[in-house]
């Protein structure tokens, strides 16, 4: 087994290579002298809030049920699609890909999801924006057609629902919408 050991600037890495296996341990040698209250005197100093905001977000089991709804929906009318729940953030939260679904709609679902939280709008309203400034497609992560439409809680975005795979943006929207309406109840 052969074994080299370096420090750099506090740390101490220790790599190990043996048996055909790489690996590596890492740990921070903080002084014995720092308390471990000295960051939390910092939070609580913060604490008034005039540093700090608070967001509101799906929890997963909504996030599951509004995807479920969606793909529900669709799977009414014999369409075949993908469902992208995503954040405000733009993070993903659940993907369901409908039983015989292209292979574009997974991807397509979550950048119709990832548009419609970014502005707060249905992906089809802003897909008729694109004649007046055609540049906006150039966003990365964006897909302006219809199928996208925002979660919101007192009128700001908490999250994007997507779908895609329907032979129409109205209808992967009209099944977006289901989802949304799954949060109601």
């Amino acid at each position: 087994m052969n074994t080299r050991t370096r420090v750099l600037t506090g740390t101490a890495v220790a790599v190990v290579l043996g048996a055909g296996a790489l690996g590596a341990v890492s740990a921070n040698a903080a002084p014995a002298s720092a308390p471990a209250s000295a960051t939390a005197a910092v939070a609580k100093k913060d604490g008034d809030k005039k540093n700090f905001t608070t967001s509101t977000h799906l929890t997963i089991d909504a996030a599951t049920r509004a995807a479920q709804a969606a793909l529900h929906a669709a799977e009414q009318e014999n369409q075949k699609v993908t469902v992208a729940v995503v954040d405000r953030n733009g993070n993903t939260i659940v993907t369901l890909r409908g039983d015989g679904a292209g292979p574009q709609s997974y991807d397509s679902a979550q950048r119709k999801a990832f548009t419609a939280v970014s502005w707060n709008a249905p992906t089809s309203v802003l897909a008729g924006r694109l004649a007046q400034t055609p540049n906006l497609k150039d966003i990365p992560g964006t897909l302006f057609l219809g199928g996208g439409t925002p979660v919101q809680a007192d009128g700001a975005p908490v999250a994007g629902i997507g779908v895609a795979g329907a032979p129409s943006g109205d209808l992967d929207e009209k099944f977006a919408k289901a989802g949304v309406d799954a949060l109601a109840k």
